[in-house]
């Protein structure tokens, strides 16, 4: 099994960030709706959608939203919310879901990277594009890899429910590892993190390959401009 699919299913996982800032996540939604424009009624696709979070914000926001995850654990707790006009299933992001469908594709919080071979990562934009109508834009929020690595905390301890998390970090070969040993009680467990340190360039490689344009970069949930050496983020617009 994939490091991806067996930490990201897994109890510690969803303990260690249950966290997730939620009003900074509604702010980013809001900002790209007004920017964008995006219609009641569009239909979109959350990408790699966790528990979902983005997902019903962008539902409550009038949208018809489907989130995947390759995640069984997260959308069995996503799907305590579903409606007629949200939905969530599991699914693979390499693999098409419905082509020409969506007017909005989404991938956000750095939900990308996890593959071994750019086949795959570009396997992945493929079918994001590939889900997307005609005129359809897909938004893509990653990391400023750049900055993360600049930045690097190597070391990192913290107890959350009584469950010690001792992390570290360190960057290998054009990724970003984070090691991360879970001491509970009597049990130890170890697990690691693996995202690929994707830049500017590669998305711009990825996209195009695609068939896709990117429109607009952002640095941040603002929406400033992106800069490599400051900006948090690496928001992308594209247009298919």
């Amino acid at each position: 099994m994939s490091w991806f699919a067996n930490w990201f299913d897994s109890f510690y996982y969803h303990t260690l960030y249950k966290n997730r800032n939620e009003k900074e996540a509604q702010f980013f939604i809001d900002n790209l709706i007004d920017y964008l424009q995006i219609p009641k009624g569009s239909k979109l696709i959350d990408i790699a959608c966790g528990k979902g979070r983005h997902a019903k914000y962008f539902n409550q926001k009038g949208m018809d939203v489907v989130g995947i995850d390759l995640s069984p654990n997260s959308i069995n707790t996503a799907k305590k919310d579903e409606n007629k006009n949200l939905q969530f299933s599991v699914h693979d992001m390499r693999d098409n879901y419905q082509e020409n469908t969506f007017d909005v594709v989404t991938n956000l919080f750095t939900s990308f990277g996890y593959f071994e071979d750019n086949k795959e990562e570009q396997k992945a934009i493929n079918a994001m594009a590939s889900n997307l109508k005609k005129e359809g834009i897909l938004i893509i929020d990653f990391m400023n890899a750049k900055k993360v690595i600049a930045d690097l905390v190597l070391n990192e301890q913290k107890t959350i429910d009584g469950i010690q998390f001792e992390i570290k970090r360190h960057v290998e070969n054009g990724y970003i590892l984070k090691d991360i040993r879970i001491i509970d009680r009597k049990e130890k467990q170890q697990f690691q993190e693996k995202v690929k340190a994707i830049t500017l360039a590669d998305y711009s490689e990825f996209t195009a390959n695609a068939g896709l344009n990117i429109i607009d970069i952002f640095g941040n949930y603002k929406l400033d401009n992106f800069d490599e050496k400051i900006s948090d983020r690496l928001i992308l617009i594209c247009k298919k």
